[in-house]
């Protein structure tokens, strides 16, 4: 399996989206700067996933992107399809000519259903993994980091 940046990035530059929901549009220059991901990569991942109907575009001034649908209703693998990531551990892309014989020859290698096997586990994961699940880890991070450590010093002669 190789998951590329283009499908790190959709993920990355979704979760950025998510956490601001609710403040009006954002900007695909401000996720940028957040992320350092480039501002004409992230413009031709957000017209992907736009197209698939997971996030929409807002025009004029003050506008941006928001959400399509609630973010516990999209899921990782909703992302990575939508920007044409494949997910495939298959030498083959699962067309079962992994010895590059003709598919209807049939000829598989030794080990296509364990990667067939995997490319389904894989999806299954990533379909149970919500993008909202993905924003309230981010949440706890961001608060665990934010935590104020006071520190007290011992009073003479105490232990």
């Amino acid at each position: 399996m190789r998951l590329t940046t283009k499908g790190r990035f959709a993920v990355t530059a979704m979760i950025d989206l998510a956490l601001r929901q609710g403040k009006g549009p954002v900007t695909l220059s401000g996720i940028s700067q957040r992320q350092a991901i480039s501002l004409s990569y992230l413009e031709q991942l957000f017209g992907k996933l736009r197209r698939h109907e997971i996030v929409e575009s807002i025009r004029g001034p003050g506008g941006g992107y928001s959400l399509a649908r609630r973010a516990d209703k999209v899921t990782v693998a909703d992302i990575i399809i939508a920007v044409d990531e494949p997910l495939d551990a298959t030498q083959c892309g699962g067309k079962e000519n992994c010895h590059g014989a003709d598919a209807a020859t049939g000829t598989r290698c030794m080990t296509h259903e364990l990667w067939a096997t995997l490319n389904e586990k894989m999806v299954d994961y990533l379909d149970s993994v919500s993008l909202q699940d993905l924003v309230d880890q981010q949440k706890q991070k961001n608060s665990e980091q934010n935590v104020v450590h006071v520190h007290r010093p011992h009073a003479a002669g105490q232990n």
